[in-house]
């Protein structure tokens, strides 16, 4: 996955919509997204930066600086968030963010934000896109990838078959999504049931295609997991086709999701490697 240095770039709120119940779009403008260098992936993501109640940083911001320089109750969380659209030419910027009422850092924040705010990011980072080389696609997660999805199907190529699997609360919660592909998308409604166990018992189900998969995967961690291990050891689909990380974790804020992703996922491919060789 690539990233930009930890620049930390301003933009102000231009507009905000309330596509879904559960999702907030926030559209960003300024100055300093001119030239920003989103284009070549289609899971595109940005960090934004959140000071604690009543610190202000000094402009230009520097991350490095604000941790040699401020108490560290003064230093800021982060928050990553995918990258919806990007209009070069009318200078916006599509985030959207995931709403659940004053659950959570950024959700509340979103819906507080009016035209003229303005808001800190570092990024954009990013690692996949999809292979127009490849047979046919699968694309296959909850609310926190349905940003990175829809702007997937948006770059598939004329006719590429693609199999998707949206998990969602609710009907309210679907969107119109837009694709040249040969697009198969099943939106799965959580209606109250345990995150994940629509989406693992629909991608289980699923009549593959023959041909080569390019694989887009994410959302709740132990979801991801159980995908990774139907996908990598029972389906035999090779590491390099396939994009899937955990986006969340149950029970975690993002701070002890980050703290403990990089062993979570050493244990994850452990085991992978394990069952391969078995």
């Amino acid at each position: 996955m690539t990233e930009r240095p930890k620049k930390v770039t301003a933009a102000t709120v231009v507009r905000t919509e309330r596509p879904t119940p559960h999702l907030i779009r926030l559209v960003l403008g300024g100055a300093e997204l001119t030239g920003l260098p989103v284009g070549a992936y289609t899971d595109h993501y940005l960090k934004f930066v959140f000071p604690p109640a009543g610190v202000s940083y000094p402009h230009p911001t520097d991350l490095a600086a604000i941790k040699r320089e401020f108490p560290a109750e003064q230093w800021p969380r982060l928050r990553a968030y995918t990258v919806r659209a990007w209009d070069a030419a009318a200078g916006e910027l599509t985030v959207d963010v995931v709403y659940h009422g004053d659950e959570g850092l950024a959700g509340p924040w979103a819906a507080g934000l009016r035209p003229g705010d303005r808001v800190l990011f570092t990024g954009p980072g990013g690692a996949y896109a999809p292979d127009p080389a490849a047979d046919w696609h699968l694309l296959a997660g909850d609310e926190s990838a349905l940003p990175a999805i829809a702007a997937a199907l948006e770059r598939l190529p004329t006719g590429a078959p693609a199999k998707v699997f949206v998990e969602v609360d609710g009907p309210a919660d679907e969107l119109p999504l837009a694709s040249a592909g040969a697009v198969e998308l099943r939106w799965l409604h959580r209606a109250g049931h345990p995150v994940g166990q629509a989406l693992v018992a629909a991608v289980r189900a699923l009549d593959f295609p023959p041909g080569a998969v390019h694989a887009f995967v994410h959302g709740e961690a132990s979801v991801v997991k159980e995908l990774r291990r139907l996908l990598r050891i029972e389906r035999g689909v090779p590491r390099e086709a396939l994009s899937i990380s955990g986006y969340w974790r149950r029970g975690m804020d993002d701070e002890g999701w980050r703290s403990t992703k990089r062993d979570w996922n050493a244990q994850v491919e452990a085991e992978e490697s394990d069952a391969l060789v078995a």
